[in-house]
């Protein structure tokens, strides 16, 4: 099959036995004007965030989709936006773990993970400090 796309302003074609399409969200941050309240927009309209999602300033915080380097992944915004209202108001500490948040994709195989990926896990902790467990599986529809 053969395939046209748009890749950073450049037209790219490619023949591809196989195509998967996955349509993302445009975030539209712009018109929020947070640069009046001295919050800095990356490129992309995301957001540089703390480990406690707090941004540019201290007492602004933000969560979800436009966290820049976050899984976009509704109950994992939910669950990262009880934690801010939780340490904001309940006088809870927890913080939000992005590192152990499994995840799947929905295909004719069916792809599942839950972790660091192997690259940034021997980023982070070096090669001989890592262990890597891979299972298969057969689909019950097979």
């Amino acid at each position: 099959m053969k395939v046209t796309y748009d890749q950073g302003g450049m037209t790219v074609t490619g023949e591809y036995d196989t195509v998967m399409l996955a349509i993302g969200r445009k975030i539209i941050t712009d018109m929020l004007n947070l640069a009046n309240a001295g919050i800095t927009c990356l490129p992309n309209g995301k957001f540089k965030a703390n480990d406690d999602e707090s941004l540019d300033k201290p007492h602004i915080f933000a969560c979800g989709d436009v966290l820049d380097g976050r899984l976009e992944l509704t109950p994992v915004a939910i669950e990262a936006g009880r934690r801010i209202a939780r340490r904001l108001f309940a006088g809870s500490t927890k913080l939000m773990n992005y590192d152990t948040i499994p995840t799947t994709v929905f295909t004719p195989l069916e792809y599942g993970c839950c972790g660091l990926s192997e690259e940034e896990a021997i980023k982070r902790f070096g090669n001989d400090n890592i262990e890597v467990y891979h299972s298969i599986f057969s689909p019950l529809e097979w």
